[in-house]
């Protein structure tokens, strides 16, 4: 497992690529647009499942919705995409540690959004044009549901729902990034998911598509300026959420290590040096002709293993 600093010092990397990608604004659209696609993969796959559950009157819709949900985060993962929410903490990470300037950083989230909401537009065409959602269905009218559910929340419930989400949603990306085995990433992925469908949290890209599939089928609720007023108050929640109190905090922390760890042969070995060299001094006053005296390297101090473990770590590419 990376440490934090080494965690933070992948992501800051990561932040820096993604601000040159954004010097290639063709890559750039394409890649967020595919991020906001395969988000729309999980809110189509969620209304599937939970509208048949829904309708029997079953409990566990949330729970079943929260369970397939988790593979729309695998796919941005694995596959390789650039999604906003994740992009808040790590361009947060970067800005902090120095990589990128926060203008730049500002610019490159604000694009990102933009591709994304292309990207789930497009994507909610092509499924509106399926009719696998068409209003009647057992998933048409699960969507109507939760479009009408979200249009009564207030603003501010909804900024707070996006702070929640994207808390577990970075979480999931941050220990992703310091875990080896991409078994263990995924199990993250859909766990820290599961969380936030099952309790109701709100996420930006997802809404996204939400909201598009709700104006191309008519539904209540699904209007322009709901569709703004959800975006923009579950967007600034998801930057506190993921950009603050994952980004920052865990950036601030790994600044705090790197400059108060002691370096491995600096301050425990010269303090280890001066009491052995004293050591010596004394034995060579008080020993007798047929006692050997201590030679140098008897003197050099063991390095603990644990600094040669964090040294030693080798680094990992941060999604």
């Amino acid at each position: 497992m990376l440490s934090i600093p080494e965690a933070v010092d992948t992501h800051a990397d990561a932040a820096a690529h993604k601000v040159d990608l954004l010097r290639n604004p063709a890559l750039f659209l394409v890649r967020t647009m595919l991020a906001g696609a395969f988000i729309g993969i999980g809110v189509l796959v969620m209304v599937e499942v939970g509208g048949p559950l829904a309708a029997a009157g079953s409990p566990f819709t949330p729970l079943a919705q929260g369970l397939v949900f988790g593979i729309a985060l695998t796919i941005v993962v694995v596959a390789g995409a650039e999604l906003a929410t994740s992009a808040m903490m790590i361009l947060t990470q970067g800005a902090i540690r120095g990589a990128i300037g926060w203008a730049r950083a500002a610019v490159t989230l604000l694009a990102c959004m933009a591709g994304n909401l292309l990207g789930a537009v497009v994507f909610a065409a092509l499924v509106h044009a399926s009719g696998v959602v068409a209003p009647g269905t057992p998933a048409g009218t699960q969507l109507a549901a939760m479009i009408e559910h979200k249009a009564h929340a207030t603003t501010g419930q909804l900024f707070v729902r996006g702070i929640l989400c994207n808390l577990l949603v970075c979480l999931a990306i941050w220990c992703g990034a310091r875990l080896r085995s991409e078994s263990a990433r995924i199990i993250l992925v859909f766990s820290c998911v599961l969380v936030f469908i099952a309790s109701g949290f709100e996420h930006s890209i997802a809404n996204m598509t939400t909201f598009s599939l709700g104006l191309m089928d008519g539904l209540p609720g699904a209007t322009i300026g709901e569709f703004a007023r959800n975006v923009a108050a579950v967007g600034l929640g998801n930057i506190v959420g993921g950009g603050l109190l994952v980004g920052a905090a865990y950036a601030y922390r790994g600044r705090v290590t790197n400059d108060d760890a002691p370096a491995p042969g600096t301050q425990a070995d010269d303090a280890q040096i001066a009491a052995l060299q004293a050591a010596a001094r004394r034995a060579t006053a008080s020993r007798t002709p047929d006692v050997p005296a201590l030679a140098p390297a008897d003197l050099a101090p063991q390095t603990p293993s644990s600094w040669a473990t964090t040294s030693a770590a080798p680094a990992t590419t941060a999604h």
